[in-house]
């Protein structure tokens, strides 16, 4: 093993989401003085606003810290923080396929939770060491031998391997950077052999171009080398080489084993992908790395400009997203009422609000998105089978011989007082009980199998009311399940909306079509005619509201008189206005639209 790699450290911290990642990362980075006292704040890798506001982390971020041992030897750590929800997991798989160690994070006070099975599991599987953390040490109701027994009993870890922190107050973070240099091993890397570099991650910088983000696993780099991107074939020149000190650190080498950034004027967005492979173009390594597993969304959506002429920079922006987001996947779109858009895949609802949210803010556009919806198998009477997640594809009833929906494997651990609650929401969201399982006197794992359309909603805010904050929700997706699938059509004035069809559930249909043409109502200003708001399966109406028209009083020049002529004047006016309906156009307000998308089950 050569000098350079026996002292560097690739770690990344894995906990469930608010067990407290971000503020231990903080505490790493004001020990390691890469930062002038002025410029410590909460939350230093958490570089987006939404983060911050929201107190969550949604991408994977990477720093070099410098550090010296209690035996007077320089380190260098390279600590990816990663994000703790469940719609991020995918951003976790990446840290983890970057690193040799991870710290597995425990809240004292709320023990093993959901997540933190689930990323544990990540981490055996790509054969990481794994260093248990029990953090919130300070707390009053931080229960440490009980979270100690719970290391043991549910993950199968020594307890006695836990170090214990407080990463608000900073107790116990000089022991856990001593245990990590002890725990964690060094990279196995070959300086001597060809160039090998995994992708990670990458972000767009207008002046400079794509910025690549590389875990060395082979050989060095330095400026003015080349380097191939092994899928694209595509070769590039190396301008500057770097590490994460916060900022862009430019340095003179990369090696075996290091964390750091590539910058080579690439333009072209498309030529970099994460997960691919950076090799010599003369000295080519002789294959790729194993690269992710490929993410499958699992909630579409289709997002269109509110003005038309922005459809050029919404593309560019979608791209640019794209870049730092692999998980995100999208294709072109139409639709009659909100003309070009795209139709876009996420891994769950709030990786979808994460999105919307990125394109208003970080490029300034005005957009709107259609329903949410689940993928779904349908097969034809003459025995052809494949995926739909747009309504405008489903195909006529008499056709289809059945309608298939993605199920779940649900796991909640919750404390047992709650117990009947939450089994009652997720029989009402038509789960099916397949186990439960007593993991303490307190505490309870419940395993549901449940239609992923239903979880899609405000199934995790029902969940956390329901169990004020204490129950904890993973999930799998199994497999698919035969259902009974129709489309749901909202008619305004006799004319199909498509932007606001959806796929529902039959038994769900009526009360969703309810709730959007109450919304309708609501939002869509009065006209010179009567306009009726209906939902529709096929050709049945089954739900109905009725905007009632502006009305001038014809009758007012009416002073007395013969009863005939006031009738005579009302019943011109209704001609009118039902000509005017005839050939008059619902003006829709783009509120409507967003009120109608926005109802879910709320």
């Amino acid at each position: 093993m050569n000098k350079t790699s026996a002292v560097v450290r690739n770690f990344c911290i894995i906990a469930h989401i608010d067990h407290g990642k971000s503020t231990l990362a903080d505490r790493f980075i004001e020990r390691a003085h890469i930062l002038a006292e002025r410029d410590l704040h909460n939350q230093i890798l958490d570089t987006m606003d939404i983060e911050r506001e929201r107190g969550i982390t949604i991408k994977s971020q990477a720093v070099t810290l410098p550090y010296t041992a209690a035996d007077g030897r320089e380190y260098e750590l390279n600590l990816v923080d990663t994000p703790g929800h469940v719609d991020f997991s995918y951003e976790v798989s990446r840290a983890i396929s970057s690193c040799e160690g991870a710290l597995l994070l425990i809240d004292a006070s709320q023990g093993v939770e959901a997540q933190t099975l689930a990323n544990l599991y990540m981490a055996l599987e790509q054969d990481l060491e794994i260093l248990p953390v029990i953090n919130k040490i300070d707390l009053t109701s931080a229960d440490i031998e009980g979270v100690k027994h719970q290391v043991e009993h549910d993950l199968g870890l020594n307890p006695d391997d836990c170090v214990l922190v407080s990463a608000k107050t900073g107790e116990g973070v000089a022991e856990l950077l001593e245990a990590i240099v002890r725990t964690v091993p060094a990279p196995r890397g070959i300086i001597d052999n060809p160039l090998q570099a995994m992708i990670f991650d990458s972000h767009y910088d207008p002046y400079r171009g794509v910025i690549i983000h590389i875990r060395m696993v082979d050989g060095t780099l330095r400026p003015g080398e080349d380097i191939r991107i092994w899928s694209r074939n595509v070769v590039y020149k190396v301008e500057e080489t770097g590490q994460f000190r916060i900022g862009l650190q430019p340095c003179d080498t990369l090696e075996a084993g290091d964390v750091g950034y590539i910058i080579s004027g690439i333009k072209n967005i498309s030529d970099v992908t994460v997960g691919d492979t950076v090799t010599n173009p003369q000295k080519p390594c002789a294959e790729p790395l194993p690269g992710f597993r490929e993410v499958k969304p699992v909630v579409f959506s289709s997002i269109y400009p509110i003005d038309a002429n922005d459809y050029t920079e919404l593309h560019t922006a979608i791209d640019k997203l794209k870049l730092n987001d692999a998980s995100l996947i999208y294709e072109k779109d139409s639709s009659v009422a909100l003309g070009f858009g795209f139709r876009c895949g996420f891994l769950g609802l709030l990786h979808l609000e994460v999105i919307q949210e990125r394109i208003e803010r970080e490029f300034g556009l005005s957009i709107v998105l259609t329903a949410p919806s689940v993928r779904y198998r349908v097969t034809l009477t003459r025995g052809e089978t494949y995926f739909i997640d747009n309504p405008v594809d489903l195909p006529d009833p008499s056709m289809i011989a059945q309608t298939e929906e993605p199920f779940i494997r649900a796991a909640i651990i919750t404390p047992a007082e709650y117990l009947g609650n939450i089994i009652t929401l997720c029989l009402e969201k038509r789960g099916t009980q397949q186990n439960l399982t007593y993991l303490d006197e307190k505490r309870i794992e419940l395993v549901f199998h449940m239609p992923l359309a239903e979880v899609l909603f405000d199934f995790y805010d029902r969940l956390k009311s329901t169990s004020r904050g204490y129950a904890s929700f993973d999930y799998d997706i199994i497999d698919y399940q035969v259902t009974d699938l129709v489309r749901l059509d909202i008619l305004i004035n006799g004319k199909i909306v498509d932007a606001l069809s959806q796929l529902v559930f039959r038994e769900s249909a009526t009360g969703r079509a309810r709730k959007i043409c109450k919304k309708l109502r609501e939002e869509i200003p009065k006209h010179q005619f009567k306009i009726p708001i209906q939902g529709a399966i096929g050709n049945q109406i089954i739900s109905r509201e009725t905007i009632s028209a502006l009305r001038k009083d014809v009758t007012a020049k009416c002073y007395g008189g013969d009863i005939t002529r006031k009738r005579k004047l009302l019943e011109k006016q209704k001609e009118g206005k039902k000509r005017m309906k005839m050939v008059g156009n619902v003006e829709l307000p783009q509120s409507a639209f967003l009120s109608a998308l926005k109802t879910g089950d709320d």
